[in-house]
């Protein structure tokens, strides 16, 4: 069957009282809209649009879906739709929040806040040098506690990456696009997944030797951690397995970084997922143990973060 290749919504197309601006992004699962409601006030509408399975033609708002195709965007609709729910519960500073959510043209939409910034992936590639401590250890304490907020909910991510962590203008994260999100309760041994992105995805995403958890997105973590260091992605995970070329952190980065950060990472990024950090919040104790001489301020906010 040949590629199908959709268009998005023109500007000036209404979705409930939002009225399209114009596209911000187009992905393999979604595509994004900058839009605006009937005070002007500017949004982030994300419409689920797995490209494999449809097909919009120019000046059409519905979508086509092939017949073969139709059971499996069901579901990802329901999965879609399931999550933009759950999202819209969750008030937390560092996990981008779904303000409404509603189905229309054959498909579903969530709308967001616009967030001002860039992303983590941007922000490497545009820093000059290397990044600092500081910076790389409050993004992703802060970040996890994000993470933490979703494991609570019930919901892995499961496609962590620095193109997927904005940066507002004051360095302060929020995790974004939950397109791979799954819910904990229906994820035992997986079978093989079409949804990741080799150098961030656990060993366990590709096969079904493991079972998928909140140590899946740990690992995702590791990797976007390394890559801040190393402005690359570290090795697929399934190339690892078969001949593991990762150089650790603690070897590639000892001159740059402490050594308690770099064994952090490395933990992140074990194989076996028993012998990584279990949770969010261990990998934010290994961060805040990280900190040298202001390691007695981290651990005090830390207690606070837990206790909130």
């Amino acid at each position: 069957m040949p590629s199908l290749v959709n268009q998005a919504l023109p500007g000036g197309t209404m979705l409930e009282n939002y009225r399209i601006a114009r596209q911000i992004s187009y992905g393999g699962f979604s595509i994004v809209y900058l839009a605006y409601d009937e005070h002007a006030q500017p949004f982030a509408i994300k419409e689920y649009m797995p490209q494999f399975m449809t097909l919009r033609v120019a000046d059409e708002k519905n979508i086509t879906i092939p017949p073969i195709h139709l059971a499996a965007f069901e579901r990802g609709l329901a999965y879609f739709f399931e999550e933009a729910r759950v999202l819209s519960g969750l008030h937390h500073p560092n996990v981008m929040q779904v303000l409404n959510f509603f189905r229309a043209n054959g498909t579903a939409y969530m709308v967001m806040p616009l967030e001002r910034g860039r992303s983590l992936q941007a922000h490497i590639h545009a820093h000059r040098g290397t990044l600092h401590e500081d910076f790389i250890r409050q993004v992703f304490f802060k970040l996890l506690h994000g993470l933490a907020e979703v494991h609570r909910s019930g919901l892995l991510h499961l496609d962590l990456k620095p193109a997927n962590i904005w940066l507002r203008t004051d360095n302060t994260p929020v995790i974004l696009d939950f397109g791979a999100a799954r819910f904990a309760v229906d994820i035992g041994t997986p079978l093989p997944r079409a949804m990741y992105t080799p150098g961030f995805a656990a060993p366990e995403q590709y096969h079904g030797n493991y079972t998928l958890g909140p140590w899946t997105d740990i690992y995702a973590i590791g990797a976007c951690i390394y890559a801040a260091l190393a402005k690359a992605a570290p090795p697929a995970a399934d190339e690892r397995l078969k001949d593991d070329r990762l150089q650790p952190a603690r070897q590639r980065f000892s001159h740059l970084y402490s050594p308690a950060l770099l064994i952090a990472i490395d933990q992140c990024l074990n194989l076996p997922p028993a012998m990584r950090p279990q949770n969010a919040q261990a990998l934010q104790v290994a961060l805040a143990n990280a900190t040298g001489t202001d390691k007695t301020a981290w651990l005090r906010k830390l207690r606070h973060l837990f206790q909130h």
